[in-house]
């Protein structure tokens, strides 16, 4: 094999060899030596052939083609031999001898048989490739080098720095790609160019390419090739040559491919133009110049090579830098000439950055010392080229800043400033900015726009930077400026420009939005796809692909990016949109400084941004360029304190040393503009001559400050002779030395040397601020300037580029050693606050575009920029921006607007879809927005009527026109509401509304109800919206109770509204949708404690309420009655709400209604309590105020029926009381124990329904309600807690209540006869049959409830009360305690004090009127009922002492026994036998001495008054005369002797009672009082009626004296003998006499008168 290598490789040489001195040119002298050279190289090869044994001797050298041959140590080492021929032919400058030369050579290092990796030998310290390549290069010498020659230099020199096998560095590569730059530039054949041009881009791949793999290699070997030369074929060493062949082929390959391209892109743009550069305009290329070359050398190359880590990393270094040092090369004044040298040169610079830049890897992006290349180079280059007034220079300048931005934003973080605000923003800001300049800026910014990251980044790490400018906002107030076409008279274009540029602003504000979608998708859900969230869809998927394509590579890069060691500042949102607030402070402060400095000084003072020290404030001027520069010259020029204090403050910050007066004074007048006045200036000049000599105390010059002051002064005043257009006669120099005579302190004036050198210097360099802003506002027309011809408007464009390019370049080289920390954006919360402050310019770019154009893209553009701008605004819960956005886009579909029908164009068609497709995608977010869609789609249903031809009865803002009378476009435009896809998409929306969330949901639900009021209440309502509501109920039918509950808070309320319409057609489809839905939820069922089922019922309940119309108050109870038949073992919490609405139905004036009610409430009652009680036990009282209800109606069968019913209620609580208790999650229970449910929620309510009925009903409902209430309570009582028992009287007491009573006298009476009395016996029965409970409890309140009775002026009811009283304690006083004796007695005290009727005595007529009889008549009415509850209770009194009817009893046997003793009969045995069984039948036994003493008294009371007005003659006739009492007088005579007999009885009985025999004395001497007291007034009686009144009175004493035994007998007889005796003197009845005579019989045995036979 080492033969056949070695064979192949020296005819391959031979062949070159022999072509060169068969060539004609070689017989020259001069070329003499290269002959003689040629010569020995082919006598050696054949001497080492014919050695080698590869030919005889004396044969030929072969010369056919020759394979490849293969790579081998002895092929390497033998072909630099012949290297010299080669090196002579290269110089021998003969195009063909060159070529073939170069051809060879360029075959052996592309196959590896020449690395030139040995020592050179004519140049030690140097490699043998190194000569080559200086052999390569220089074959060119120039313009007028051989086309032929130039093309095969390219072919060698890209062959060597390409090639695997061979390795150059610095000043060799510097030189190879020199080369090729000199040939692109030189050349005059288009191929060469675009070979050339083509080399140099691969050049640069491979030197950057290599520089990043090698990174990522093991560390090289030996760079000397022979030592890594492949001598055995295993396997290792067959992959490796198989590897370098295939570099070899694609070495040759790749030659090729760069020809025959660079040949047919030639041909063709000679072809289509006709010259070589067909963009560019000028003459051909005639001289080169070194100059313009790239620099092979630095100063700094051994301070670079230090800081590389690789040769192959400084290799890419240099090139860079020199490439940045072309393309800063400055080009000719005006326009350059496109075929230029300068020209091409730049261009095809910049083409290579770019290049370099797009394809730069992580190396590259990282490395330090090409980002400080970038900065101090490229920036620069590109703060010229920015601003070119040549299109490609300046278009390859914006290409160059996106890569920049894309791939090294993160360390060009002030650079990227300043090119953004002093270059592209200017340029779109400028009014004479060329239409080409504005197109490709707005260009660039489309492809920045486009990358979500960037586009974060630019507001995050500027906007929120208080020392940055707001680029965010800036950008997109011109972008929206753009779109708005806000700049198309300014730019001078044609209406076509004007269109493109503003779909171009429109498109990048769409982008913006869109990467702000894109940054925060990840906090989107779309409520449609259960899988990733949708993105925001571009017009078709191709160009979402691309951009997304795009936004991750540029991804991509800004990740690479990051490998940086400056301090990251913290991407927290919050500490990010607090610094943005304090900017926006501050920014607020400034702008209030540039109008009212003092007051903006104040602001930021207030606000803590600014210190209270003169020293800050003069640091901040100092400092922040937003100020504005002739503000802050009047500000520190003011005449007060403080002013001048800051004036001190800000000149002493200045540094003076070592600087002549004028460049002092340009420095001081760089930060702000002189003001007007002479004052102002004098202070300055003053303060500024101060600081000079301060800082200057060793200049010799000046004497004194006074000396700078003047000379300040008039350098002030030459600045403004010679530079102000107002001044016409400048001052000459001589003037100016005149004029500063005498101005020093020294003897000598001020040289005039150096007076004479600042009027130079003045004169060429005007004294001006540094920042000139100023002067590119100047350069703007305003008003009446806009309108200028094209010539003036291109010259003020040249003015603004000018000035544009030395501030960015000033700014670009000031902030080129800056080190700014760049954030970054990670987080997904910095689109709010981006969104938040930009959305308004949005808005109006959107907003202009679909007002004023038709065109369909603008309007498309519009529509995806708004539909981004809703999703974000969504996203992040911004009301007041959806809201702003969702009705704009509701607005432009003009459903909503004024508009008339026939405006409906094909935008407003799209507009309507999109609105529908913001609600399909984001009805998650769109909150209170929903109004705005939901009324859009509530029109849209009249333009589909209008569509398909229906008169169109309402439509806002349209007229009643029909379809056939629109024109075709707009009934095109209208039909096309009607489509499939817009029906189907706005059914999507009320059907995908079960995947809304549970807020959402809530908010679609109450904007469709109130767009349902609005259409119900036009004068032809619509049911639209209302059938709407019903569907989604039922779609929406699977969700969780919680979220229904608050979906029917809304729903609820409109069906309530809805079912009280006037229009009963709408009412009825209301209550029938109601009806549906509440079936379907009853179908669900409910789980105990639940309320909803009393949420969905209460419309029902609302409508019977406030509906007034009979037929549908009878549907509700119909719908109701349906339910209860169908749903009863589902209904839980719907109890409640039933029973309501049969509440409602009771008090109907209509009898079917009140009928239907009824029967559904039977069934309830009688039916489902017996079977499902437990289940409806929450729905108690409910029940029982429903049947309450019906029994207080209209309708006395129904009332009877109820009142049956609720009886039945009773005994359901009686069989299940554990119910009440068991159910404790009831309203208002929550207090209740657990043993008194049952009462309060069973018991109670159904008693007090009951007494409600009693309360309100006529006679017949009441009394059979008072009876089921007592019935109830005897039948059930036993179960009743003690306090219970309170509240249950407290609620019987009521029946009583006078406030409750009638007020009509009739009915009252009737009242208080029939109820009370009813209710009064009532309760007795109750007392005694539960006394045992109820005795200690109550007792005190019966007392003074039958006080009341006894009170009021109804006859009956006050004997009642007294009747009530007997009753009571006669059955219970045996239960009686010595307490409730005395209770008692003083009740009986309490009432008698009270009827007592005291105004019998001293009535008195009044003045004769009309109007007193009446009253007279009820005054007398009330003391004749006194009166008689005074004998009853005289009555009542002895039957509790003695028993009912015993004292009659006893009266008449008293008297019959004196009648007997007249016939001489006996029945005294008999007569006392009887006595002792009634008198144990009596209380007596029960009450104590002093209670009957009491009882007594109260008695004798009541007997001494009747005799007072029993012996009142002449009141008596008065009362008589007056009406009182009938015919006769009135007399009290029972009152008199009923009162005094008890008393009697009382005395004499327990003057009998042996278990009193303590008390007899006491006793004896109240009964001998009380006796003679009545037989002294018996005497006095002149009446003999009066007389026989009091005949039993006398019976019951003298028979009672005939009873005691004689000593008790002689004791009385002997105090009553006398008024016995006068007794005689009377015509006594027989009886009476019968007794008397006893008694007088008796007294002769007892006192010893006479003797007993």
């Amino acid at each position: 094999m080492h033969n056949n290598s070695t064979k192949t490789k020296e005819m391959f040489i031979v062949r070159a060899l022999e072509k060169i001195l068969a060539d004609k040119d070689i017989r020259r002298s001069h070329h003499s030596q290269l002959k003689k050279s040629c010569d020995s190289a082919l006598e050696q090869i054949k001497a080492e052939l014919i050695s080698a044994g590869q030919i005889a001797e004396g044969n030929e050298l072969p010369c056919a083609a020759l394979p490849l041959p293969k790579n081998d140590a002895a092929s390497i080492i033998n072909a630099e031999t012949y290297f010299l021929p080669f090196e002579l032919a290269c110089k021998s400058r003969s195009p063909r001898i060159v070529v073939t030369a170069l051809d060879c050579l360029q075959k052996l290092i592309a196959y590896g048989h020449l690395t030139g990796s040995i020592q050179d030998s004519a140049n030690p310290g140097h490699l043998l490739i190194d000569r080559i390549v200086v052999t390569i290069y220089g074959c060119f010498s120039g313009p007028q080098t051989d086309e032929a020659v130039q093309l095969q230099i390219i072919k060698a020199l890209l062959t060597v720095v390409t090639s695997q096998h061979v390795e150059i560095h610095e000043f060799t590569l510097l030189q190879a790609v020199r080369t090729c730059y000199d040939i692109y530039l030189s050349s005059k054949n288009l191929v060469n160019q675009t070979t050339a041009r083509a080399t140099l881009t691969q050049m640069l791949n491979v030197i950057f390419a290599r520089m990043e793999n090698q990174v990522y290699e093991l560390p090289p070997p030996n760079s000397n090739p022979t030592n890594g030369s492949i001598h055995s074929e295993d396997c290792n060493g067959s992959g490796e040559e198989s590897l370098r062949d295939s570099d070899e082929v694609i070495a040759s390959e790749l030659l090729a491919e760069i020809i025959s391209a660079a040949y047919n892109e030639a041909m063709k743009d000679q072809e289509s133009v006709g010259e070589p550069e067909p963009t560019l305009n000028g003459n051909d290329y005639s001289s080169h110049s070194d100059h313009d070359s790239v620099e092979l050398h630095s100063e700094n190359d051994a301070v670079v090579t230090a800081k590389f880590t690789h040769i192959l990393q400084k290799d890419a270094f240099l090139v860079f830098r020199a490439l940045c040092k072309l393309s800063m090369k400055p080009l000719p004044d005006g326009h350059p000439d496109p075929k230029s040298h300068e020209l091409r040169s730049k261009v095809l610079s910049l083409h290579l950055l770019l290049l370099i830049l797009q394809n730069a890897g992580p190396v590259f992006r990282s490395n330090e010392m090409f980002i400080m290349a970038i900065k101090q180079y490229l920036c620069v280059a590109l703060s010229n080229n920015g601003v070119s007034l040549v299109p490609e220079v300046f278009e390859l300048s914006l290409s160059i800043f996106v890569a920049l931005l894309s791939n090294f934003k993160v360390h060009l973080k002030r650079q990227i400033e300043v090119f953004f605000k002093e270059i592209f923003l200017n340029i779109l800001e400028a009014n004479s900015s060329s239409f080409e300049h504005k197109w490709m800026v707005i260009q660039a910014l489309t492809r920045i726009c486009a990358d979500a990251q960037s586009v974060v980044d630019i507001y995050v790490n500027y906007d929120c930077d208080f020392s940055a400018a707001n680029l965010f906002e800036r950008l997109v107030n011109d972008l929206s400026k753009i779109a708005q076409g806000r700049q198309a008279l300014e730019l001078g274009a044609n209406p076509m420009q004007e269109k493109s540029m503003r779909i171009r602003g429109l498109e990048c504000l769409v982008s913006i939005l869109k990467c702000m979608v894109e940054w925060s998708k990840d906090l989107y859900v779309n409520p449609n796809m259960p899988v990733p969230p949708m993105q925001v869809q571009s017009p078709t998927s191709t160009e979402q692909d691309q951009a997304d394509t795009t936004i991750q590579t540029m991804h991509s890069g800004s990740s690479h990016s990051l490998n940086s060691n400056q301090e990251q500042l913290q991407d927290l949102p919050e500490a990010l949109e607090e610094r943005k607030m304090r900017k926006e402070v501050m920014e607020t402060g400034i702008e209030l400084f540039n109008r009212k400095p003092q007051k903006g000084v104040q602001f930021l003072q207030e606000k803590q941004l600014l210190g209270a020290t003169c020293g800050d404030i003069a640091r901040w001027l100092h400092e922040d360029e937003r100020l504005d520069k002739t503000v802050i010259g009047n500000y520190i020029g003011e005449n007060d304190d403080h002013s001048k204090e800051v004036m001190c403050a800000y000149i002493d910050a200045f540094d003076f040393r070592q600087m002549e007066v004028v460049a002092a004074l340009r420095f001081l007048l760089e930060g702000f503009r002189l003001p007007g006045e002479a004052q102002k200036i004098d202070r300055l000049m003053e303060k500024f001559a101060s600081r000079y000599c301060e800082c200057n105390p060793k200049n010799q010059l000046f004497q004194s400050a006074d000396t700078v002051y003047v000379l300040a002064f008039s350098i002030i005043m030459l600045t403004t002779d010679l530079h102000s257009p107002q001044v016409k006669h400048k001052m000459t120099k001589e003037q100016y030395i005149k004029m500063n005579r005498g101005i020093s302190d020294s003897k000598s004036d001020l040289p005039e040397e150096y007076l004479s050198s600042i009027y130079d210097e003045i004169s060429e360099h005007e004294i001006k601020m540094k920042n000139n802003s100023g002067m590119l506002q100047q350069a703007k027309p305003t008003g009446k300037q806009a309108f200028i011809t094209e010539k003036r408007r291109k010259l003020l464009w040249n003015m603004e580029m000018e000035v544009i390019s030395l501030t960015a370049t000033n700014l670009m080289q000031s902030v080129s050693h800056v080190k700014s920390p760049f954030t970054s954006a990670k987080h997904l919360e910095h689109v709010r606050p981006m969104f938040k402050m930009a959305w308004t310019p949005f808005l109006a770019a959107f907003s202009v575009g679909l007002q004023d154009c038709d065109d369909p893209e603008i309007a498309t553009l519009c529509l995806d920029g708004i539909r981004c701008a809703i999703r974000i605004a969504c996203i992040f819960h911004m009301s007041l921006e959806r809201d702003a956005y969702v009705q704009a886009l509701a607005r432009f579909t003009l459903l909503n607007a004024n508009s008339p029908i026939n405006e409906m164009k094909a935008k407003n068609i799209d507009t309507i879809k999109t609105l529908i497709m913001v609600a399909h995608t984001d009805g998650n977010y769109l909150g209170s927005s929903w109004l705005d869609i939901v009324k859009c789609i509530s029109q849209l249903e009249l333009a589909q009527l209008i569509g398909t031809g229906v008169r169109p009865q309402f439509l806002s803002g349209a007229q009643t026109t029909l379809k056939d009378s629109l024109n075709p476009s707009v009934k095109e435009h209208i039909g096309e509401t009607s489509s499939q896809s817009v029906v189907v998409a706005v059914d999507r929306i009320f059907t995908g509304s079960m995947r809304l969330d549970g807020d959402a949901i809530v908010d679609f639900v109450k904007a469709l109800c109130q767009v349902s009021v609005d259409e119900l209440q036009q004068q032809q309502p619509r049911m639209f919206s209302l059938q709407k509501i019903v569907e989604i109920s039922y779609y929406n039918m699977e969700r969780i109770r919680l979220q229904w509950s608050r979906i029917w808070q809304v729903l609820g309320e409109h069906f309530n509204a809805v079912g009280c319409n006037s229009n009963e057609e709408i009412s009825f489809f209301a209550l029938d949708s109601l009806r549906q839905l509440s079936m379907k939820f009853m179908e669900k069922g409910e789980f105990s404690n639940f309320r909803f089922q009393k949420d969905f019922l209460r419309p029902f309940e609302h409508i019977m309420k406030k509906n007034a119309s009979p037929a549908i108050r009878d549907m509700v109870v119909r719908c109701i009655a349906q339910m209860v038949n169908s749903q009863a073992h589902n209904i839980r919490s719907g109890w409640k709400n039933i029973f309501s609405i049969f509440h409602l139905a009771a008090g109907d004036n209509e009898e079917p209604i009140v009928e239907l009610a009824f029967q559904t409430t039977g069934k309830i009652i009688g039916d489902l309590y017996k079977r499902q009680f437990a289940i409806m036990v929450d729905s108690f009282q409910d029940a029982v105020k429903c049947l309450s209800e019906f029994a207080t109606a209209r309708f006395p069968d129904t009332s009877m029926e109820a009142i049956r019913l609720v009886r039945t209620c009773a005994q359901c609580v009686h069989e299940a009381p554990q119910l009440f208790a068991e159910h404790a999650g009831m309203e208002n229970d929550a207090s209740v124990a657990e043993e008194d449910r049952v009462w309060v929620r069973g018991w109670f309510p159904m008693l007090f329904s009951l007494s409600c009925v009693v309360n309100r009903c006529k006679l017949d409902v009441r009394t059979r309600a008072l009876t089921v209430l007592f019935e109830i309570v005897k039948t059930y009582g036993e179960s009743f807690k003690p306090h219970w028992w309170k509240d249950l009287f407290n609620v019987i007491f009521r029946i009583f209540d006078n406030m409750k009573l009638p007020e009509h006298v009739t009915e009252k009476s009737e009242w208080m006869t029939t109820t009370c009395n009813h209710a009064l016996y009532a309760i007795i029965d109750v007392f005694t049959q539960y006394f045992d409970v109820l005795g200690h409890l109550l007792l005190e309140e019966l007392f003074a409830q039958l006080h009341w009775c006894v009170q009021q002026s109804n006859e009956q009811l006050a004997r009642s009360g007294t009747n009530c009283l007997e009753n009571l304690v006669i059955s219970n006083g045996f239960k009686f305690n010595e307490s409730t004796w005395d209770k008692t007695c003083q009740c009986i005290l309490d009432i008698f004090n009270a009827t007592l009727p005291q105004d019998l005595l001293s009535w008195r007529p009044k003045a004769h009127s009309s109007n007193n009889i009446p009253q007279e008549h009820n005054h007398f009415e009330a003391l004749h009922i006194r009166c008689v509850v005074q004998l009853e209770l005289i009555q009542t009194m002895d039957n509790i002492v003695f028993f009912p009817a015993t004292s009659r009893k006893e009266d008449a046997e008293t008297l019959a026994q004196a009648a007997a003793d007249l016939t001489g009969g006996r029945s005294g045995s008999q007569s006392q036998l009887l006595e002792c069984q009634r008198e144990e039948q009596g209380m007596y036994g029960y009450l104590r001495t002093r209670q009957l003493l009491t009882l007594a008294d109260c008695l004798m009371q009541s007997h001494r008054f009747a005799k007072r007005f029993n012996a009142d003659h002449d009141q008596r006739s008065l009362l008589w005369r007056a009406g009182f009492k009938g015919s006769v007088k009135p007399n009290l005579l029972k009152q008199e002797t009923s009162s005094l007999a008890c008393v009697l009885r009382i005395f004499f009985k327990m003057y009998g009672d042996e278990n009193r025999r303590s008390d007899w004395p006491g006793i004896e001497q109240e009964l001998v009082q009380v006796c003679k007291e009545a037989l002294g007034y018996y005497l006095s009686l002149q009446s003999e009626a009066h007389r026989d009144a009091w005949t039993s009175l006398l019976l019951l004493i003298l028979t009672r004296l005939l009873k005691m035994s004689d000593a008790r007998f002689a004791t009385h007889v002997s105090n009553y003998y006398s008024l016995l005796c006068e007794m005689m003197c009377f015509d006594l009845k027989p009886e009476l006499r019968s007794v008397l005579r006893r008694v007088f019989m008796r007294i002769g045995p007892v006192f010893n008168i006479m003797s007993v036979k």
